[in-house]
């Protein structure tokens, strides 16, 4: 039994997205949804080459990442983007796992706080958990110019260390709360390491 009298704080959950709480990598499932499935092939056979390179990590993740988000999204404007990443959550609910959806009631239930720690996209993860109070989301932020995106990342890509990092940017006071965090891939190895009570293997 933890003594929570040390931990003035409470306890904190920090839940990684893609395959932890969802199906599926929703990087891929988004561009399919918002571009087409034609587009969605060709995009992804124009960088094959890179997301190998990737996958052996012999090139940088998040290079890969943007490059494949700019050819899709550059130049699209910020309110278009937004529609579209609304519309994806509304839609693609199925997406996620119902043992996660329940974790994450009975964690703000209990009065917990539940981060959401995600190398994709804040604007497409954020409304999925519109209709859930007390749930903040911590992902890869994009650039914009003039309400126009530049498709650029406005942050690190927010993966392995970097997760960490920002954990530390909204809760800075470690020694003062209890961290339980959930992930299912090697981009979550830090996280689960920093933490108290570290799972690694996704919800059913």
């Amino acid at each position: 039994m933890v003594d929570m009298t040390k931990y003035p704080l409470g306890k904190i959950y920090a839940f990684d997205f893609d395959g932890t709480l969802t199906r599926r990598d929703t990087l891929i499932e988004f561009i399919r949804f918002a571009k087409g499935d034609k587009a969605f092939v060709l995009c992804f056979l124009r960088y094959l080459p890179l997301l190998v390179l990737m996958k052996i990590g012999l090139y940088p993740n998040w290079k890969a990442k943007q490059k494949v988000f700019s050819h899709c999204f550059k130049g699209m404007t910020v309110d278009d983007f937004n529609a579209s990443c609304a519309r994806f959550a509304e839609r693609k609910a199925g997406l996620l796992r119902p043992k996660g959806m329940e974790k994450l009631r009975e964690v703000t239930a209990e009065g917990s706080t539940a981060v959401i720690i995600s190398a994709s996209v804040n604007n497409w993860v954020e409304p999925f958990f519109a209709g859930l109070h007390g749930i903040y989301v911590i992902g890869t932020m994009v650039e914009e110019h003039d309400g126009v995106l530049t498709g650029r990342f406005l942050t690190k890509n927010c993966y392995g260390e970097e997760k960490v990092t920002r954990l530390l940017q909204l809760y800075p006071e470690r020694t003062e709360y209890w961290l339980t965090a959930y992930g299912d891939s090697r981009g979550d190895a830090e996280l689960l390491n920093f933490a108290n009570e570290g799972y690694y293997k996704p919800f059913k």
